[in-house]
């Protein structure tokens, strides 16, 4: 149930290895860590601004660029032709594709992005994986851990599936947009294609080509 090839086009990543047949697709999460030790040669071809901090395990490809004041703390794995942006922090057990923007004021641990990925602006993305092409709009937040701290459970319909994870904020599948400010709470699948409008909050399963709209209750009146 839930294989990562529903979700995921392997022919936009160098890291297919991360995922198992048979398992569900969360399960990558609890690899990460382990795929860098093994695989993992830390090399700068890319530009560092001089501002910005790199640590010793990383790899940044050609082409890729790091700005001022960003912090690559690794172990991270970055692909060719990527924007590391102002301010953004790379945390522990981050493998990303060719082609990303990482954003200015955002910051990323223990997650997978596929290639095209594009997290431009004060975003949170930790413990997940985002699809080829997924969009993160401005603000949004991939909540990772439970307020009680207990273990992730994935609500689909009216099943509860144990993920056997702490912390596991959402698998985005391959194309989809997820509007500003919104919130994935923990345990989230959403499939390829979605839309999610801006403001959501949403926790459960998405299927694919699916739009989650948002409707507010506005009024306006005269000032007096």
């Amino acid at each position: 149930m839930f294989p990562a090839a529903d979700y995921l086009d392997f022919n936009h990543t160098a890291h297919a290895a991360l995922f198992s047949d048979g398992q569900p697709v969360w399960s990558a999460l609890s690899r990460i860590g382990d795929y860098l030790k093994a695989h993992l040669k830390p090399a700068i071809l890319g530009t560092v601004h001089p501002t910005a901090v790199v640590g010793e395990n990383v790899f940044l490809g050609e082409g890729s660029v790091v700005e001022l004041g960003a912090y690559i703390k690794g172990p991270a794995w970055i692909g060719k032709n990527c924007q590391i942006r102002t301010g953004c922090y790379v945390r522990e057990n981050v493998v990303v594709g060719d082609n990303c923007v990482l954003g200015n004021s955002s910051e990323f641990k223990n997650c997978v992005l596929f290639d095209n990925c594009e997290v431009p602006h004060f975003n949170y993305v930790g413990d997940a994986v985002l699809g080829y092409k997924a969009h993160l709009g401005a603000g949004v937040i991939l909540s990772n851990v439970r307020l009680d701290r207990a273990e992730v459970i994935l609500r689909h319909g009216d099943e509860r599936l144990a993920t056997g994870l702490k912390k596991f904020s959402a698998i985005i599948g391959d194309y989809t947009e997820v509007g500003c400010n919104s919130v994935i709470s923990p345990g989230s699948i959403l499939g390829r294609n979605c839309i999610v409008y801006p403001l959501a909050n949403f926790s459960g399963v998405l299927p694919d080509q699916t739009i989650l709209k948002v409707r507010q209750q506005q009024e306006q009146e005269l000032r007096r």
